[in-house]
């Protein structure tokens, strides 16, 4: 690839690395300030309102909705969309740095999701349980999972989007699919509030983190005297 394609490659992903280190650190504070207080049973009260609110809205066509929505958050369905990204990013474009930052990020993500769950070990919530789940509650695979995964996916589209408005699209859309992913997790009883939320503090901070290490890795390629530009 010729230098001044490097450089346009750089800039189509590139946001500041400052921001990037200011949003790991608020990350990093919150999701440590609210594993302390789900230890201390600080946030109790707020999952038990939380949870019963969103409980509320219970029918069985909704639970049928839900289930769908949380299926599509599921590992299994998580490696099939990331095969088929990696896939079409290696075979397709011949992004190969691409579908090793969208790998790592997802690789990572659940390795960070099992040792949240070795450390706090929250045990699940014991009414209105809709689906049964197995192993420790706090912070959400499914959650977590789906994070990293469409966030990596936005990263990496946004780039190759041309238009304000399909741009915005991406992340609404992916932001829509992501919460809702979350909330039929409260919905089905199979987590609390507080573990959505620290799931999505935990998944945020690693996509950032590999997103800071993508963009050094590909700054890298072509030397420190090219100004990039942030998106």
């Amino acid at each position: 690839m010729k230098e001044g394609q490097q450089v346009k490659s750089i800039q189509r992903y590139y946001i500041s690395n400052r921001f990037l280190i200011l949003l790991s650190v608020l990350l990093f504070t919150a999701l440590g300030a609210l594993s302390i207080g789900i230890n201390c049973r600080a946030v109790h009260e707020y999952d038990l309102n939380m949870a019963a609110f969103v409980q509320s809205f219970e029918s069985t066509g909704l639970t049928g909705v839900m289930k769908v929505v949380t299926a599509i958050g599921s590992v299994k369905l998580a490696v099939l969309l990331g095969l088929i990204a990696g896939g079409l990013l290696y075979f397709g474009l011949g992004l190969r740095i691409e579908v090793l930052f969208l790998f790592s990020v997802l690789g990572g993500a659940a390795i960070w999701n099992q040792i949240l769950k070795y450390l706090i070990q929250r045990e699940r919530p014991i009414i209105h349980l809709l689906v049964e789940e197995k192993g420790y509650s706090f912070p959400s695979g499914h959650t977590m999972g789906a994070l990293a995964l469409y966030g990596a996916i936005t990263f990496l589209l946004w780039g190759h989007l041309t238009s304000r408005a399909g741009r915005i699209s991406l992340v609404i859309f992916n932001c829509l699919l992501v919460a809702m992913i979350g909330i039929s997790r409260v919905y089905l009883g199979a987590h609390f509030p507080s573990d959505i939320i620290g799931a999505l503090l935990a998944s945020g901070l690693w996509l950032t983190i590999m997103i800071q290490c993508f963009q050094w890795y590909k700054k890298s390629q072509i030397g420190p005297t090219h100004k990039m530009l942030q998106i």
